[in-house]
């Protein structure tokens, strides 16, 4: 299991974490994912062999935050 935390642009409001979370939670090979509103950071765990970090960042993207850095453990 992988651990990533990726920096975003700063959030809004409250409805990017569901819209975040939801889309994240339904990625095939994610175990979990939280949005860390006052941070804007976004922590998932995944399973490497499954889905990887880049793919994780795109999702982002395409829901319309900039991903502004990840790390990935």
């Amino acid at each position: 299991m992988s651990k990533a935390v990726f920096q975003l642009e700063p959030l809004t409001c409250p409805s990017c974490i569901k819209k975040i979370e939801g889309t994240l939670n339904k990625t095939e090979g994610v175990d979990t994912a939280k949005v860390l509103f006052n941070s804007s950071k976004v922590k998932a765990e995944f399973d490497e062999k499954a889905v990887e970090a880049a793919q994780l960042e795109k999702a982002i993207s395409n829901l319309g935050y900039e991903v502004k850095s990840s790390k990935v453990s």
